[in-house]
């Protein structure tokens, strides 16, 4: 039995989520909750599970989570650094973009998992992750720049992964920011 002095784990939470029905897409999904260092310094947050994640019930473990690899690679992180989530817990069917119902519902997920990794840093990916955090700034105009979020956490939103999968011209874009992560990391001493 849990008792309310016991920190929550992220087993814990794993755990909750699949016996959770709070989201009509439990019906056609299955539960993917986020991964990685539980005491992760850096949480990248993406929309929702894809197919992939859907069968393996992990985040970012298809094309766009390759991607995810190769950049954490280029500042020198691994997925084990790092704690990778969803703001939504189940994939939308056809992969289409969650409703706002739909990420209503699951954002206390996500909250509790900030609550348990506590970063220091929060990497928003694309437009549907930042606009949780802030709804008045554009992905466009704010990706690669640090966002003072709390006293202790800044958000450094960046375009999704899948995005420069579709879009070419953003790879590059990518690149950049993630070198302006890593540099930010440097500097405030967080990775």
């Amino acid at each position: 039995m849990h008792s309310m002095t016991d920190p929550i784990t992220l087993d814990m939470l794993r755990a909750k989520l699949k016996e959770w029905k709070g989201c009509e897409l439990h019906t056609t999904a299955n539960p993917v909750l986020g991964e990685g260092n539980p005491k992760a310094r850096v949480m990248f947050i993406g929309e929702a599970p894809g197919q992939r994640e859907d069968e393996l019930g992990r985040p970012f473990v298809g094309a766009a989570g390759q991607f995810l690899d190769e950049l954490l690679g280029t500042i020198g992180l691994e997925r084990s650094d790092v704690y990778i989530t969803n703001v939504v817990k189940y994939r939308p069917p056809a992969n289409r973009d969650p409703t706002p119902e739909e990420k209503e519902q699951c954002m206390p997920w996500l909250m509790l998992e900030i609550a348990v990794i506590k970063p220091r840093v929060v990497v928003p990916l694309g437009r549907h992750a930042l606009g949780h955090f802030f709804t008045k700034l554009s992905i466009t105009t704010a990706h690669g720049k640090p966002q003072t979020l709390t006293d202790t956490v800044t958000a450094f939103p960046i375009f999704h992964p899948a995005a420069a999968l579709h879009n070419g011209n953003l790879r590059q874009s990518l690149y950049d920011d993630f070198k302006a992560l890593g540099a930010f990391l440097k500097k405030e001493k967080i990775s």
